[in-house]
């Protein structure tokens, strides 16, 4: 009896029609290329010379960045261990393999899919579709016309993207699994995805493809000399390094240093008006980042914006860690913030003070206002404002993905000296956004050769900081792990039980409708832990953009409704959407109920006459490396 015929494999005819497609691309872009596009083109002596100086020029970088003038280091060094960081991933493996295997019940679903796809793309390109006809998928990663002028390469990312959907539904639907470790299992599929994407290599890469053939390979030497230069600082860069500088174009907000400690720098910003209110503010930023996302350039700045408003304003920088630091805890950052307080109260002789605490200084700011409670010093803070801060993590997005006990195990090797290494966190938020924040800049930085933009904010996402490894551990167990912040009195800190529903302090809660690092609906649970007066605000945008989006830009929105509501959709259900920046709401919100002035002078303006200061702000501490 006769075999059946196999089906054509239709990968096999696309690698030939990718083949084909490189051929008529490197015939049309190469001077003196020959009328037939099959065969070799031809070139001058000046085009064989500068294929020839790129081929070097490669060579020439990598030998000497392979002698050892670059190579990156552990944590702590010149650069960080890219394999030690994959480590992290390894717990995935296993539940990955194990539903892959499961799936293959699917294949064929998938071939039937697959020859509809071949027939349809490659019959749009050759012209027997309707030409209007849309792609089957769309994805900016492939926007540019070079993906659709070829028929291999129409079918080569419309392929991709058809089995990256059937894949990230496989692990979403994953059956035999805990809900923690489909999570991971979802997350890490879609991150293997994204890095095998086709526009992240040259030979699948039109684009990429067509800007070698016009530059002779000189986009390849700028790439690698990126490349080589990020190696050696274990450091993906988004942004020019060299644009801008602290104190002269970003953190430019005139302050001075007025208080110094082995853990932070307590800066106070000058006044802008002849009155301010009698109430000052206290920032305290995140110390897994730098303060100035707060003062970035002064159209962006919310700190200058506040103190055009009329208030003085204090803001906490927080030291990088180093080996100095490697015993210090969450309670060092509770017992920061206290004294922080003190010393506002004590400095302008005000019985209490404004805060604000920002994503992880903000879950540290919710733990002080229920230890002064408890202590029956909750007077000493007027209002507290929540920049997208968490108490409970039960909805804590997919950073969770990162706290299994495999991983937090493998997080305590890459601490040697006792501190994190900023570069380990980087990567990780880089992770959560993997193809905005990694691949995009693998295509453009080292693909393309492209410069650097020059973008603030992308600077301080690379400006990283230092944590503490005893205290970073605790609270990825404590908190995001085990979500003990909410159980009352099952954490304390400096002596003291921490439980939320005791905190008698007015409050307001931003969190931002897109963000990813903490989930609104996870922002939101602060409302159910907080019982006094509490306000909830929704912003547009993200866990930065959401927070740092001055008045004047005109962007964005956000929505206000029952913060007694029973969750955020509820919320939203009957919130009232604003356009713009949600700034002065929450000016009008503090002021409502404490709108007192005095006048701006004495030591409400830093470094006057008998004011011992230490220096200027920004100060030495953001500085520090």
């Amino acid at each position: 009896m006769a075999s059946a015929t196999p089906p054509p494999n239709p990968f096999a005819a696309l690698f030939d029609m990718q083949g084909e497609a490189m051929r008529e691309m490197w015939g049309a872009m190469m001077p003196g290329a020959a009328s037939d596009a099959t065969q070799p083109p031809t070139m001058g002596w000046d085009d064989m010379a500068a294929w020839a100086e790129t081929g070097r020029a490669l060579q020439s970088m990598w030998l000497e960045y392979l002698g050892g003038t670059g190579s990156a280091a552990p944590a702590g060094g010149a650069g960080i261990d890219p394999a030690r960081f994959l480590l992290l991933s390894k717990g995935w493996s296993d539940a990955w393999q194990k539903t892959m295997a499961d799936g293959l019940s699917t294949q064929g679903a998938l071939a039937e899919e697959t020859l509809a796809l071949w027939s349809g793309v490659v019959g749009q390109a050759a012209g027997t579709n309707d030409a209007g006809t849309e792609m089957p998928r769309n994805d900016k990663r492939f926007s540019d016309p070079a993906w659709r002028n070829h028929p291999a390469y129409a079918l080569l990312h419309q392929a991709y993207l058809m089995v990256a959907d059937h894949l990230n539904r496989m692990a979403q639907d994953a059956t035999g699994l805990d809900p923690a470790k489909r999570d991971q299992l979802a997350f890490a599929t879609r991150s293997m995805l994204e890095a095998m994407s086709p526009d992240n290599f040259i030979a699948t890469n039109p684009v990429v493809l067509e800007r070698t053939m016009a530059t002779r390979g000189a986009n390849l030497v700028k790439g690698m000399r990126h490349l080589i230069d990020d190696l050696r600082r274990g450091q993906l860069t988004h942004t020019d390094t060299e644009a801008f500088r602290l104190g002269e174009t970003i953190a430019t907000t005139p302050g001075k240093v007025i208080h110094e400690t082995p853990l932070y720098q307590l800066i106070q910003y000058s006044p802008a008006t002849e009155t301010v209110l009698e109430t000052p503010l206290l920032i305290f930023p995140p110390w897994i980042n730098r303060f100035y996302i707060l003062d970035l350039t002064p159209k962006k700045s919310f700190i200058k914006w506040a103190v055009d408003q009329g208030l003085t304003v204090f803001v906490v920088s927080w030291k990088s860690a180093d080996a100095s630091m490697k015993d210090v805890i969450w309670d060092d950052y509770i017992r920061a913030q206290i004294d922080a307080v003190d010393l506002v109260r004590s400095r302008l002789k005000v019985p209490s003070v404004h805060t604000i605490g920002y994503c992880v200084a903000g879950t540290t700011l919710a733990a002080t206002l229920a230890i002064l409670a408890r202590r029956g010093h909750a007077g000493k803070v007027a209002s507290a404002t929540f920049f997208t801060a968490q108490v409970d993590f039960e909805e804590a997005g997919e950073l969770k993905n990162f706290i299994d006990e495999n991983q937090l195990e493998m997080l305590g090797t890459l601490s040697p000296d006792g501190y994190l290494d900023g570069r380990y966190l980087a990567a990780t938020f880089n992770l959560l956004r993997g193809r905005d924040l990694i691949w995009n800049y693998v295509v453009n930085n080292y693909l393309l050769g492209a410069d650097y933009p020059a973008f603030d904010l992308l600077h301080w996402n690379g400006d990283v900081t230092n944590l503490p490894a005893k205290w970073h551990g605790a609270y990825l167990r404590d908190l995001y792990r085990d979500n003990r912040l909410v159980v009352p009195d099952a954490l304390e800190a400096d002596g003291t039980p921490i439980d939320l529903s005791r905190i008698d302090t007015r409050i307001f809660i931003q969190a931002g409708r897109e963000d990813h690092i903490a989930p609104a609906a996870s922002v939101w649970r602060l409302t159910r832990h907080a019982r006094k007066d509490t306000t909830f605000v929704l912003a547009g945008s993200g866990h930065i953009a959401g927070v740092v989006n001055p008045p004047a830009a005109g962007k964005y929105q956000y929505w206000t409704g029952d913060s007694d509501a029973d969750s955020l959709d509820d919320f939203v259900a009957g919130a009232t959407e604003h356009k713009g920046s949600w700034w002065p709401h929450w000016f009008e919100w503090l002021t409502a109920k404490d709108a007192k002035k005095v006048p701006a002078k004495g030591k409400r303006a830093p470094g006057g006459k008998g004011d011992t200061v230490l220096e200027d702000a920004p100060g030495r501490y953001v500085r520090t490396r």
